[in-house]
């Protein structure tokens, strides 16, 4: 488990030295679902298969999670939620929000995925940027999970960082498809967190949460459009709000074949968007962290090869 000192921060980021892109990976990340569920659990089998095979990573870049310690994830979560999580006593209306039978192993895959990004914190302390294969989990609030999440992993990572006196002002940058709507619930009155999610307005959760700069987007929305949003937007939020450190969820559902999506982008459109806050973190020197979120193209390859793409982009960019 990470621990910092109280005013390490600035000396950490002193240290920032640019030598590896670590990424968190388990093979428990990829969950048995039954038969036609709509949830691409292969994905997370299928990308670092792709990174390795193209020479984007080596196995060095990997890194294994584990369990988080309890106390962790409850500086984030309910307790009695938490508690009836681990011990699989939801009711059958929380289960069937969440969307995944419920079960032990989904539960440790779930504090694993915390754990990766736990661990992605540090190291994007100490290299400028960590990433998870899985991960964004945005719809856990801090007492119910929903839409495939259960335990917020980067709403866990934001809260450590600021117990640990880790810098005093942390950004969160949602470009999934869907409102981070428990990162916002989470958050809503935590001053040294700010949320920014910029989602579809007719995507799901259909009652948003109020975060701390919400972008709605228009069904098709295209890559000229959301990127001119994005490219005025993100400066002024760093100027704004100075963060001494990111999170970056980067679902690729904003692509047009996307089937839980509305929006109208490209693969390259896609690209640009990692590319542009990846390198505005980069040029501004603020550690991020980064998860994949969603991607439910009807072909695998396609929502491969866009989580690729951050990857690919990340490399390219920092090392």
């Amino acid at each position: 488990m990470l621990i910092f000192r109280e005013n390490e921060f600035n000396w950490l980021l002193s240290k920032v030295d640019y030598l590896m892109l670590k990424i968190a990976y388990h093979p428990i990340f990829k969950h048995p679902l039954p038969e036609g569920h709509r949830f691409p659990m292969v994905k997370y089998e299928l990308l670092p298969q792709q990174l390795l095979h193209e020479g984007t990573c080596t196995s060095e870049n990997f890194y294994t999670p584990d369990f988080p310690q309890d106390e962790v994830i409850l500086a984030a979560h309910d307790s009695i939620y938490y508690e009836n999580l681990v011990q699989l006593n939801l009711k059958p209306s929380e289960v069937r929000k969440i969307g995944f039978p419920l079960s032990k192993e989904l539960v440790q895959r779930e504090r694993i995925i915390a754990d990766g990004t736990l661990k992605g914190c540090e190291y994007a302390l100490k290299h400028g940027i960590a990433m998870n294969i899985a991960g964004g989990t945005h719809h856990a609030y801090s007492n119910r999970g929903e839409a495939f999440c259960m335990l917020n992993d980067q709403a866990i990572g934001a809260q450590y960082l600021i117990d640990h006196k880790v810098g005093s002002k942390i950004l969160i940058v949602d470009l999934d498809v869907h409102q981070g709507n428990g990162t916002a619930e989470i958050f809503q009155e935590n001053e040294a967190v700010f949320t920014f999610s910029m989602h579809g307005r007719g995507n799901y959760p259909f009652k948003k949460e109020t975060s701390d700069l919400d972008i709605p987007l228009e069904k098709g929305t295209s890559d000229k459009e959301y990127l001119s949003i994005l490219k005025k937007t993100l400066p002024q939020l760093l100027e704004k709000v100075q963060p001494q450190f990111i999170f970056y969820l980067c679902g690729v559902d904003v692509v047009a074949t996307d089937k839980l999506g509305t929006l109208g982008m490209s693969l390259e459109g896609c690209r640009e968007r990692d590319r542009f806050v990846l390198q505005a973190c980069r040029d501004n020197k603020i550690p991020v962290q980064c998860s994949m979120g969603g991607g439910y193209s009807p072909d695998i390859k396609t929502i491969v090869e866009a989580h690729a793409n951050t990857f690919r982009l990340a490399q390219e960019i920092y090392f």
